[in-house]
């Protein structure tokens, strides 16, 4: 039950060119494994972001954690806090990425250590983890179609169109969802927008909604609406959608829209700490919580968050940023010991290449809309060593060091920003 070492692979993987409020994905999305090997040889692994400061903090962290027993969370968020406090601080990261950010730094480290380190007290106690979580309340935990606007094809010359195609019309948008369900049987739809002109985002939720009759959809605009914009979408979103996420930008703002629309608002952007949530309650600005334990600062508080909005009768749902398998157990084994967590979750997942996924047997398959759980000792997957050895090799190949999605988009329109709003 004592750390005898630690092991922080940085990886890469292909990631499709996405469009979103803050521009457009790069070629490769980074991570980081962590694996926490013990006295017994018992492994736990993690992931989390591969942004370069996580990336410093993580490996700095590592260096300090051999002779902590695994059970001892206190103590290993304690290290974490020491480490962080020492280290230059960080430059703000992608903008839509809320665990990117500096505040985040100590709980997206800890949540990435502490998961790892539940995996091993799991594979200790031969139980799954969602059993050291409370037990689970579900055993198949449903997640959404994650719909994009994208490009067919990457700007660099090197890289290739991908499987997925372009995705900038409304009926193209049917399609993507078509494919998507057809692959995986999602029973809940969700579209990124806040990228295109509102008219056309609004019609492919119409569209939507006439393809797929019953599905419940949800729109992202990211923030990137004003108040008169998303007042007017308001209008024709309303009968068609079950929640509203982050169509504006502040706290504020969300209660005014809430108050003036009587729509249900979620979101991941203005609600991504506890001293947020109490002034989300106070506005009554949010009536969905996205949880994330990457920066929520790990599985137990994700917990912690599910009875604050069961307490307050909000809703509760799980947010995604570009992952692997090892974070989407990690996800569903949380959701699964998690009673008021009625929303399927996101992902990101059927967006990842088959031979991009560092887990044994390849990518974990979601049917009917689920991920299925099991009780297989902790997390229930194991890292194939070729595998993380070729997403290793894919992180040493490319110069990406720190998600740009604005960048990134100037490389198509020079002129490009980010702005809040945009419409």
């Amino acid at each position: 039950m004592i750390v005898s070492s630690v092991r922080i692979t940085p990886i890469a993987f292909r990631d499709p060119p996405l469009l979103n409020a803050s521009g457009i994905h790069e070629p490769y999305a980074l991570r980081s494994i962590i694996e926490v090997v013990t006295s017994e040889g018992v492994t736990g692994l993690g992931e989390t972001y591969g942004d370069a400061p996580v990336l410093n903090a993580l490996q700095a962290i590592a260096e300090h954690l051999a002779g902590l027993t695994v059970y001892d969370l206190n103590g290993l968020r304690a290290i974490v806090t020491r480490i962080i406090a020492g280290l230059p601080a960080p430059a703000a990261g992608a903008l839509l990425a809320p665990g990117s950010q500096p505040a985040k730094l100590v709980a997206n480290c800890f949540s990435a250590f502490e998961v790892a380190f539940l995996d091993a007290q799991a594979r200790l106690a031969g139980l799954p983890l969602h059993a050291l979580l409370g037990g689970a309340v579900r055993y198949e935990v449903p997640f959404s179609a994650y719909l994009f606007f994208k490009y067919a094809r990457h700007i660099e010359p090197e890289q290739t169109p991908d499987a997925w195609g372009e995705a900038l019309t409304p009926a193209q948008i049917v399609d993507q969802a078509r494919r998507m369900i057809e692959l995986h049987g999602f029973g809940s739809i969700k579209l990124k927008a806040g990228t295109l002109a509102p008219d056309i985002e609004v019609a492919a939720i119409e569209a939507l909604a006439n393809a797929f009759p019953g599905v419940p959809l949800r729109i992202d605009p990211n923030a990137a609406w004003s108040m008169d914009t998303a007042l007017r979408c308001a209008d024709r979103l309303g009968p068609l959608i079950e929640y509203y996420e982050d169509p504006v930008d502040g706290l504020p703002a969300m209660a005014e829209l809430h108050r003036r629309s009587g729509l249900p608002l979620a979101t991941n952007m203005v609600v991504t700490s506890f001293e947020q949530f109490r002034t989300s309650i106070a506005l009554d600005a949010v009536q969905i919580v996205l949880s994330d334990h990457h920066y929520w600062g790990g599985l137990r508080e994700s917990q912690a968050l599910g009875v604050m909005c069961r307490t307050f009768d909000l809703g509760l749902s799980m947010h995604s940023n570009s992952h692997l398998g090892i974070s989407l157990m990690a996800m569903a084994h949380l959701a699964a010991a998690t009673p008021n967590l009625t929303y399927a979750c996101d992902t990101h997942y059927p967006w990842v290449e088959e031979d991009d996924e560092v887990i044994c047997g390849g990518k974990r398959e979601i049917t009917g809309g689920c991920v299925r759980l099991d009780d297989s000792p902790g997390l229930g997957v194991k890292l194939d060593p070729d595998r993380l050895a070729r997403a290793h090799e894919a992180f040493l190949g490319t110069s990406i060091r720190t998600r740009d999605d604005e960048g990134q988009m100037r490389k198509y329109q020079r002129e490009y920003r980010a702005l809040r709003p945009r419409y």
